[in-house]
């Protein structure tokens, strides 16, 4: 247990971040998992997926994850996205 008056505080502080950065990185889950969704039907939810990226980048921004977790997270729904419109075009040229 903390002894001083500072550390107290401090896990007063932490408790707090603890608590909004939890909220935060629960709505990058969601939104990745709607993109990723939208995507397992096959289709490109282009809203989705600008959703995703602006999340994660804001996650990024406020330090709640690394610029580069976001990014790697990014490249991967993007590629995600390519393969299914891909998969589309070819389906609709056969």
């Amino acid at each position: 247990m903390a002894n001083t008056k500072s550390a107290k505080k401090r896990i007063r502080s932490d408790a707090r971040k603890h608590l909004r950065n939890q909220s935060y990185r629960s709505r990058v889950k969601t939104m990745i998992k709607k993109a990723e969704l939208a995507l397992a039907s096959g289709v490109v939810d282009e809203a989705a997926l600008r959703l995703a990226y602006s999340t994660l980048d804001k996650a990024a921004v406020k330090g709640i994850i690394h610029k580069n977790n976001a990014a790697r997270r990014k490249s991967r729904l993007a590629q995600k996205a390519k393969k299914v419109a891909l998969a589309a075009q070819a389906g609709s040229a056969a």
